[in-house]
């Protein structure tokens, strides 16, 4: 009866801690009662000091050398691993107790192997991951729900893991919300984007309603695949099911309508927003989308709101507004807002606003100001900044320059393809095919492969691919057919072809023939097939527009009466009445 009493006592004395300094106390009334082997006495002594953040010093007294191992259970270790794994630099820490755990023969239940996994997926061991996932199997442990989940969490966090996510997800018996809402999450991260949207659609089929996490990483693969029609889906089922809509979604909403080219609707949605909810990513998202569609003037107005709005930028605002400035040839702001970060703002440049400001002044045409601002940089520039320079160099005839920095980038980087494709087309460009010749042979020597232009295009319940010289499609045959009429048409209204971007020693009408069979002629001559006459055809493209398909999607947008947009890796193009919105300006 007395034990029983002072074990009662001691843990009503531990529930009032609220400090270390009361933790102490706890700890000597624990060894003046003799209750230091006592399993729920330690049990919850290390809950309390899980909860004030000092696991450490329960483990200290718990695991110390005058402890009795036959006092442990399975809860007293739940509670250890439970907090390591959930402190920031502690997560390996959480794996050698589940090691202790086991070496004392204390038994792991279906509470501990979620703490488990998630210190792997926070350290990244992708094969004691998978030691894991063994002992998962071979305890029984595998058909439970909550343990499927955060074993795909792991899985989906490290390196090369996402196969055996999706090997544990389709094995699942029973799968809830967040079993999908993770294996979207997962190839969301790792670029599947495809299969993101793919799982989505599994998932409606299966009657599973979406949260808003699902509903945020489905937006996000939409704006990588300018999946524009499903994000429109995405936004209607928000309104058709009340789901409330909290800032991080109401800003992947805004950023999914910016990135899949429909900037005004992004704009709307965030002037919808009440003002208490917007933010500074909210801003950011909606400055980036101006950026991306050439709008520089208004992501600059923006910025200016969301000071006066009582929003400070952050980093990532001032890297929105740069791009923007250089996507709009405008040079002084750029430099006046540059300048700001520092001065009002207290913001250290990153690479990323260095990257920014290289980029403006290279597309300005001022490559010696930009070699002169990259020599006086604080910090050493990645091969972004030099490719960035390198591609100035080619479009402003500083080909030796070009050519010198490109042949120091291939020292660094020797697998690096896009440094042998500059400095191929440099070569070409200098009418040098000897030169051209020997780097494309090196290429092949060491196996590196340039990256083919690819262009999607979503229509209807599909998103189809092209790529350049690919003759796979089951229409290829009719889509080549309306390749041919879009030329002719295009000639009658006065196009020519811009050969020199065909960087190879072949003849004129060979090059204009390399010309029509690129990406983005092919999915533009799907769409004419496939859409209503004046519907707006949107396309996407891996790479950055070529300056014969920029001049050949205007004369197509005047001869077809088509609005078409297209998004390249750098920005979106919108083509109307044989005009572009970027003003030639890329």
């Amino acid at each position: 009866m007395y034990k029983r009493a002072a074990e009662q006592n001691c843990i009503y004395t531990l529930q009032l801690c609220n400090s270390l300094f009361k933790l102490n106390q706890a700890h000597a009334k624990i060894l003046k009662l003799g209750l230091q082997n006592n399993p729920l006495v330690l049990t919850k002594f290390t809950s309390i000091s899980s909860h004030l953040n000092v696991i450490h010093y329960a483990c200290s007294f718990i695991f110390s050398e005058y402890s009795n191992p036959h006092c442990y259970d399975t809860f007293l270790f739940n509670t250890v691993i439970k907090a390591y794994a959930e402190t920031t630099n502690s997560k390996r820490i959480a794996i050698c107790y589940y090691n202790k755990m086991l070496s004392y023969s204390v038994g792991p239940n279906n509470y501990t192997y979620p703490f488990v996994f998630k210190a792997c997926a926070g350290i990244g061991e992708l094969n004691l991951g998978k030691m894991v996932h063994g002992s998962v199997t071979k305890l029984g442990f595998g058909d439970d729900t909550h343990v499927g989940n955060t074993m795909i969490h792991m899985y989906c966090s490290c390196g090369e893991g996402i196969e055996f996510a999706e090997k544990v997800f389709d094995e699942m018996c029973n799968r809830n919300s967040v079993s999908w809402s993770t294996m979207i999450s997962g190839c969301v991260r790792w670029g599947m984007s495809s299969e993101a949207i793919r799982l989505f659609r599994s998932m409606q089929i299966d009657g599973v309603r979406p949260d808003e996490i699902t509903l945020v990483m489905v937006l996000s693969a939409c704006a990588d695949l300018g999946a524009l029609e499903l994000g429109r889906w995405v936004e209607s089922y928000i309104e058709r099911e009340n789901v409330e809509a909290g800032p991080e979604l109401c800003n992947a909403l805004i950023d999914m309508f910016a990135k899949c080219g429909d900037v005004d609707k992004a704009l709307r949605l965030f002037r919808d927003m009440s003002e208490r909810k917007r933010t500074v990513v909210s801003w950011t998202s909606v400055i980036f989308g101006m950026a991306l569609h050439g709008h520089g003037l208004k992501a600059v107005s923006l910025f200016e709101e969301m000071k006066g709005s009582g929003v400070g930028p952050d980093d990532v605002a001032f890297i929105g507004l740069l791009s923007a400035c250089s996507h709009s040839g405008l040079v002084e702001e750029g430099k006046m807002y540059f300048n700001s970060m520092v001065n009002d703002f207290g913001i250290a440049p990153r690479i990323e606003h260095y990257g920014c400001m290289v980029d403006l002044l290279s597309r300005a045409g001022l490559v010696k100001e930009a070699m002169e601002f990259i020599d006086k940089m604080p910090i050493a520039p990645n091969p972004v900044i030099w490719r960035t320079l390198i591609a100035a160099c080619q479009a402003n005839g500083e080909l030796n320059l070009g050519e010198k920095i490109t042949k120091d980038l291939i020292v660094n980087e020797p697998t690096q393809e896009s440094n042998y494709v500059l400095l191929s087309s440099i070569y070409a460009k200098m009418l040098d095919w000897e030169k051209k010749t020997i780097v494309r042979e090196a290429m092949g020597r060491k196996g590196i492969r340039k990256v083919p232009g690819s262009t999607m295009i979503e229509l209807g319940d599909g998103i189809f691919e092209f790529v350049a010289g690919d003759k796979s499609h089951k229409e290829y045959k009719k889509i080549c057919e309306m390749v041919d009429e879009m030329e002719k048409k295009m000639r009658k209204a006065g196009y020519v072809a811009t050969t020199s971007n065909v960087l190879l020693d072949i003849d004129e009408e060979d090059k204009e023939g390399a010309l029509n069979k690129h990406s983005e002629k092919l999915a533009i001559a799907f769409a004419l097939l496939k859409t209503k006459p004046g519907s707006v055809i949107r396309i996407v493209k891996n790479l950055r527009v070529c300056g014969d398909c920029h001049t050949a999607t205007k004369f197509i947008s005047m001869v077809y009466n088509r609005e078409i947009v297209v998004r390249d890796r750098n920005r979106f193009h919108h083509f109307k009445d044989g005009l572009c919105s970027c003003k030639d300006f890329w």
